[in-house]
């Protein structure tokens, strides 16, 4: 479904004049606007299908910090792979990180074992610095959950499910202008919460073990 559809979804259940563009009036700028507050929240509730992505890192000699290209600042790690050497890489802190890279006499480089973040480049990807320093060349899989961009043409297609989105920004959107004479704000959010929980569990059965508890 794309934004204008979106859009057009929203002021439907609420009595208004549809639009032919998002920016054709204040009012759809502003459902607009509640689309895409909705679509965040949709988003960071649960690890959706639709947004996992594989980035991949191409190490290079003597270098440990690269960029994430795509990523932001709202993405979240599913898990990352030295796929060159075959295993899981662990996430160490930030304080682990910089007493391995300070401290000359324990340093070492190899194939990377170890990640962990640290801070974002001038175009706002996340940085992430690898653990030993790489001898050469390594491909690293980082498998990651990461949101789409706020909506901002017509055309713009929505990744995560659309019904608890248009929901979500016709419970906004009446909040904003006070009760409807149809249905009240309280039911408006209580709709969009059941549909999101609905839709929360029909995509996480594509990942049932992921919602196992283990001991470690």
């Amino acid at each position: 479904m794309n934004y204008l559809e979106l859009v057009n979804s929203v002021m439907i259940r609420l009595r208004e004049r549809e639009v032919s563009g998002v920016t054709e009036n204040a009012y759809s700028k502003l459902i607009g606007q509640f689309v895409n507050d909705a679509k965040r929240q949709v988003e960071d509730a649960w690890n959706w299908n639709a947004l996992r992505e594989t980035l991949t890192v191409t190490t290079a000699a003597d270098s440990y910090i690269y960029e994430l290209e795509t990523t932001g600042s709202r993405f979240r790690v599913l898990n990352v792979v030295n796929d060159t050497s075959n295993f899981f890489m662990e996430r160490r802190t930030s304080t682990w990180l910089d007493d391995a890279f300070l401290n000359a006499a324990s340093t070492q480089t190899g194939k990377p074992l170890y990640y962990g973040f640290n801070g974002i480049s001038a175009d706002g990807d996340t940085l992430v610095n690898v653990y030993p320093i790489p001898d050469g060349v390594y491909t690293l899989r980082f498998n990651v959950v990461n949101p789409q961009a706020a909506l901002s043409t017509n055309n713009d297609e929505l990744s995560v499910p659309s019904e608890p989105v248009i929901l979500g920004a016709v419970a906004r959107a009446i909040a904003e202008r006070g009760e409807d004479g149809g249905i009240m704000s309280q039911e408006a959010s209580a709709l969009f919460a059941q549909s999101l929980s609905d839709h929360i569990a029909i995509d996480a059965g594509h990942f049932a073990d992921e919602l196992v508890w283990s001991a470690i």
